[in-house]
């Protein structure tokens, strides 16, 4: 691990410094190393840091907790994404309050070009499962990235739904990674991870989940997609909050309307009542107001047809890159069994036949 990674996660442990703090002084300063380095002064001088704060980071002496939690992400080959990295959130990074440390296990990009988070009540009905399922099997034509909160009720079915359809699906946690809460979805948890999906947080581990833990996390479910939907919920409660962060970060939300004597739905039609929320009856409704493409991925049959007019090493290639995004060419060195200069000679035939598109970073995805 990067010696850099000491002073992010030890930025994250000083007392008074939020995201917001850690923006700031990053913007300053250029990096956690450099922040821990300055002057007593020049951290003072710092709008928003002060005296108290400059006071915390000089005297910080919690090194010793930093180097466990970077002994915890060497042993399960967690991701750090420090809120400057190239791979962490783009659409998050963008929020006033983006974490400033997020801790990732799994595969799919945090970074797809369709992202949707899919909310609800923990108590769902018959009606709120129905929807979010139809609602989830819909987006598979989109090849959207269904992100939620693990939770029970709607969140699950939405992340169960999706692994059912072969969509990419992202569990955003509110504690860290050496646990799964609820204890009865650590095997939806695995399956995800499994599909190459992925878990998400920024809390360390054997970091409780704590109630004041949930909308931290709720932040980061509607700050990393493109829109938030509300299934199913009551006029409070973790959906209502979701929804209304994803609101003030300007982001499109909508909610299925219900009953108006339901109130499964009274948080739902509050939302679409104060034009808070679009009302939605389908996935078509999202791609129109989100400017999507309207018509389905290629059938099977197409793709065959479009297999046999390549070559072995090529089909290899084509059929790993429509499992996913995009993928960077180490990935594809790894995942394909073929050599790297088979891979090298695949990928500039498929871009010269416009099959597929390079992209920065060396990764590459399909037309």
């Amino acid at each position: 691990m990067p010696n850099d990674l000491l002073y992010q996660i030890s930025l994250t442990l000083v007392p008074h410094i939020g995201p917001v703090q850690a923006r700031l002084l990053v913007e300053h300063f250029g990096d956690a190393a450099a922040i821990f380095k300055a002057k007593k002064h020049a951290l003072e001088k710092i709008e928003g840091i002060g005296e108290v704060r400059a006071a915390a980071i000089r005297h910080f002496n919690g090194w010793p907790e930093a180097e466990k939690e970077i002994a915890f992400i060497e042993r399960y080959k967690i991701k750090p994404l420090f809120f400057t990295d190239k791979d962490y959130p783009e659409r998050l990074r963008h929020c006033y309050d983006p974490p400033t440390l997020l801790y990732y296990r799994g595969s799919a990009p945090l970074n797809a070009r369709k992202m949707i988070a899919i909310v609800g009540t923990r108590y769902k009905t018959d009606y709120g499962k129905q929807l979010a399922e139809t609602l989830v099997r819909e987006l598979a034509a989109y090849n959207t990235t269904v992100v939620s909160g693990l939770a029970l009720g709607i969140d699950a079915v939405a992340h169960k739904t999706a692994l059912k359809t072969n969509l990419p699906t992202i569990g955003v946690l509110a504690h860290g990674l050496d646990k799964i809460y609820p204890a009865e979805h650590k095997t939806l948890a695995k399956e995800i991870l499994q599909q190459d999906g992925g878990l998400l947080t920024e809390f360390r581990s054997k970091t409780a989940p704590d109630k004041h833990h949930f909308p931290a996390r709720n932040r980061i479910v509607a700050g990393m997609c493109d829109a938030t939907v509300v299934v199913e919920t009551d006029i409070k409660g973790g959906s209502m909050i979701t929804a209304n962060l994803a609101h003030g970060y300007n982001r499109d939300v909508f909610a299925f309307p219900g009953k108006t004597t339901d109130a499964k739905s009274a948080g739902c039609n509050h939302l679409i009542r104060s034009n808070k929320a679009g009302l939605l009856t389908s996935a078509q409704d999202l791609a129109n107001n989100l400017g999507w493409e309207t018509q389905p991925l290629p059938a099977k049959k197409t793709q065959r047809e479009l297999f046999t007019t390549l070559s072995d090493e090529e089909q290899t290639i084509v059929r790993l890159l429509h499992e996913k995004d995009a993928l960077q060419i180490d990935e594809l060195n790894t995942r394909s069994g073929l050599s790297a200069s088979q891979v090298a000679a695949a990928l500039l035939n498929l871009e010269m036949q416009q099959v597929l598109s390079a992209l920065p970073g060396k990764r590459y995805r399909l037309n």
